[in-house]
């Protein structure tokens, strides 16, 4: 048997997980390489490894052979069964206190799984989300670990070393027990959906109603990635609208407009609507994706169905400045509903999440990283308790200042018929949640009338009663809950 040498292995040799294992390189930690296709290994150490103190394995065993104690295995496969199958392989191989790690995109209910299932077996599990995409990967990522805490000082100078850097602050720390790092993952995926559509609306109503070129619009985002919209999809968004084609044409405007999904977004909306929680703002992102999908439908139909022309004579320069406020403002709404849906399941799952270290675990490295993180981080290190981040003072204050330009947006949106449905969710959402009474009243007189459902009273809370509207019906009333 050969001598231990490696400090950590990492299955999975497809891009994230070659650059994952170069970035732990650049750090000084040996790393044995391994993939199902063997051969890959092989390719992986004469080509991009080749002159590193990168190692390979052509089995399991040899691989867990080749680990120091504790032994620390990392997957960076595809989520679902494959996850499993190598977990099933590992195990007969590792002793107790040997740390499994997935990296992949896994849904956090399957890793509150496996960390009970392995923990049973005297094993450690750590399930990471990993964000930032391939130069994340080799670089710097932001890495959110969550499941067994026992095993978070064998992995913590690993993880640590690898992740971005804001100052000299890493991107990376505990987020909470069995699920939590790949929940946190899931709601930065949600909220990365969210932030996409509405740079979207942005540029639809840029393009449509005000008529600007692509070009325009780039010099646009290059001009808001300088103020409190700082963000890499900002950044992003600049440079692909200016890029042309090999024929000098705008790439952008030959892709063909329906929008793919992996599922996170819709884990997060399916998530939200379990726990009872008004994620509307990632809801209608996901759903404008499923709308955008229908391509013939929306070919088919742009030819029966009209709308207005849009057209603009109001200032165009104050009109920017107003689409950038309802954008900066809509911004905030979806995190502060991604932070409320972070914050309930954290109850319900009995997890003690850090709000202001997640917020510094996005600073950097990942996609929905942005300077308008660091204002969340300091909310929640100012008031860990903050119920909701409209509440902070900061946050309470640039809301105000934008509502007045967010409002015009919405408004000219609707009456141009250029679809803003997470731009106007956000704005219903505030609304909504500002309001002292909302008519749920109403909802809730017309509950008892058709189904004896019961209401509450203003001035009895707690207390359900029930009313014979009609006169002829009985008094028997229909039990309370919760659906």
């Amino acid at each position: 048997m050969s001598e231990p040498v490696a400090d950590i292995a990492l299955i999975g040799l497809a891009v994230m997980g070659q650059n994952i294992i170069l970035n732990m390189n650049d750090h000084g930690f040996v790393v044995c390489a391994f993939n199902r296709t063997v051969e890959k290994v092989d390719r992986f150490l004469e080509n991009e490894a080749k002159g590193t103190k990168i190692v390979g394995a052509h089995s399991v065993k040899e691989m867990v052979d080749k680990l120091k104690k504790p032994r620390r295995v990392m997957m960076l496969v595809k989520a679902g069964k494959a996850v499993d199958a190598f977990i099933e392989q590992l195990i007969p191989h590792l002793e107790a206190g040997s740390i499994i790690i997935d990296g992949g995109n896994s849904e956090y209910v399957d890793s509150i799984r496996r960390c009970k299932e392995l923990e049973a077996k005297k094993l450690l599990f750590v399930g990471s989300g990993v964000s930032g995409g391939e130069d994340g990967a080799r670089y710097g990522a932001s890495l959110m670990p969550g499941g067994s805490p026992d095993a978070w000082p064998h992995v913590k100078n690993i993880f640590q070393s690898i992740a971005a850097k804001v100052g000299k602050e890493p991107c990376c720390d505990w987020v909470g027990e069995n699920g939590a790092g790949h929940y946190v993952k899931m709601v930065h995926n949600g909220i990365e959906y969210g932030d996409m559509q509405l740079i979207c609306e942005t540029y639809h109503i840029m393009k449509l109603v005000l008529g600007m070129n692509n070009d325009e619009i780039s010099e646009v985002f290059a001009e808001w990635n300088k103020g409190e919209l700082d963000s890499f999809l900002i950044e992003i968004t600049r440079d692909i609208m200016k890029f042309r084609d090999t024929d000098n044409v705008h790439l952008l405007d030959k892709i063909r407009d329906a929008a793919g999904q992996k599922g996170t977004g819709k884990w997060t909306a399916i998530s939200a609507l379990e726990f009872g929680m008004p994620l509307t703002l990632i809801g209608e992102s996901v759903f404008a994706r499923c709308l955008s999908s229908l391509k013939d439908e929306r070919v088919i139909a742009s030819k029966q169905l009209s709308g207005p022309t849009p057209s603009f004579t109001g200032d165009r320069k104050q009109f920017l400045e107003d689409l950038k406020q309802a954008l900066y403002a809509s911004k905030i709404i979806s995190y502060a509903q991604g932070f409320m849906l972070m914050r309930e399941a954290a109850k319900q799952f009995n997890w003690n999440l850090n709000y202001g270290g997640i917020a510094l675990m996005w600073r950097g490295g990942c996609i929905i990283r942005s300077v308008f993180l660091g204002k969340i981080q300091e909310a929640f290190d100012k008031n860990p308790h903050l119920t909701n981040l409209l509440l902070d003072d900061f946050f309470k204050n640039a809301i105000q200042n934008a509502q007045a330009g967010w409002r015009k947006v919405v408004a000219t949106a609707v009456t141009n018929g250029v679809p803003t449905p997470c731009l106007s969710t956000a704005l219903s959402f505030f609304d909504g949640y500002r309001m002292e009474k909302v008519p749920a009243n109403l909802i809730q007189a017309q509950r008892d009338y058709f189904g004896a459902h019961t209401y509450e009273l203003l001035s009895d809370p707690g207390k359900f009663h029930h009313t014979n509207w009609t006169g002829h019906g009985g008094q028997i009333s229909s039990s309370s809950y919760n659906a």
